[in-house]
């Protein structure tokens, strides 16, 4: 292992498309599962031939072009079928080639779903997530199928309120315990969490490559300090019920104060997911 004034500290700014891999994370399938929804993902995970996550596969490139054994540090740990449009990493290297000869070379045997778009130096004590002072995520949820879109949406054919979602939204923000919109399995000590904004836009279309189109969805982007395990899936998921008239938006205020993951509504499914931007 080379001393730590011999490395130096690349950071990378990557984009993926998660509907292939397992998480941001490599997984350790070797544990005792101590509830349903992780006995669950065991199953589900062990029924895989070939566990990728895009961690793993950075590490696995990286060592081929490097020949080092480094372990690569993302600001967040997205799980399954979660997508980045702006997910930060880093990772310290004896290497002598610069920062954007490595961006080509990985670039060069990474799949296409996954794509390094920048690469710097940046000081040897920069962490992507302890540095980070915000996160947001946002989420699509379409009214109407469209091929281009359904694999990065929650397929919603019936009617939702915005003006009850939004209603409901308002007493998430600020600083909370979020116990109640917090997975089972999350390794978060300490469950209150800061969001500083809850924004829910009603679109009538959307922009594909250069096409707009005709497919109204509700985007739905959450900005906090941090995030717990499924938070933003739980926060979504509840705020549905409520957009349906199934949930009050007055009830969302009690969900939060209660402390408990039965009370609110159902995990949101990961396709709609993106972590959009890491603030520093």
């Amino acid at each position: 292992m080379q001393e730590s004034s011999d490395l130096k500290n690349i950071m990378l700014i990557l984009q993926y498309d998660g509907t292939n891999y397992s998480g941001w994370q490599v997984q350790n399938l070797k544990y005792r599962a101590q509830s349903t929804e992780h006995r669950t993902q065991t199953l589900e995970h062990s029924c895989k031939k070939n566990i990728v996550t895009i961690q793993g596969l950075l590490q696995e490139k990286i060592k081929k072009i490097t020949g080092e054994d480094i372990k690569v540090i993302g600001a967040s740990r997205t799980d399954a079928g979660v997508h980045a449009l702006w997910q930060v990493a880093s990772f310290k290297t004896g290497t002598r080639l610069g920062p954007s000869v490595l961006m080509r070379a990985i670039n060069a045997n990474l799949p296409d779903d996954v794509r390094v778009v920048d690469a710097s130096e940046c000081t040897i004590d920069f962490h992507p997530r302890f540095s980070a002072k915000g996160k947001t995520y946002s989420y699509i949820i379409t009214k109407a199928s469209s091929v281009f879109i359904n694999k990065y949406a929650w397929h919603i054919p019936y009617f939702l309120s915005c003006d009850l979602m939004k209603e409901a939204a308002e007493s998430l923000v600020g600083e909370h315990n979020f116990s109640s919109f917090q997975a089972s399995g999350c390794s978060a000590k300490n469950p209150v969490r800061k969001i500083e904004e809850l924004k829910i836009e009603e679109l009538s279309s959307m922009d594909f490559m250069t096409f707009n189109i005709n497919a109204p969805i509700i985007k739905i982007s959450v900005s906090a300090n941090a995030f717990l395990r499924h938070m933003v899936r739980n926060i979504v998921g509840t705020l549905v019920e409520a957009g349906k008239g199934k949930v009050s938006p007055a009830r969302m205020a009690e969900v939060l104060e209660l402390k408990d993951r039965r009370l609110s509504g159902p995990t949101a499914p990961a396709c709609g997911l993106f972590l959009e931007k890491v603030i520093y």
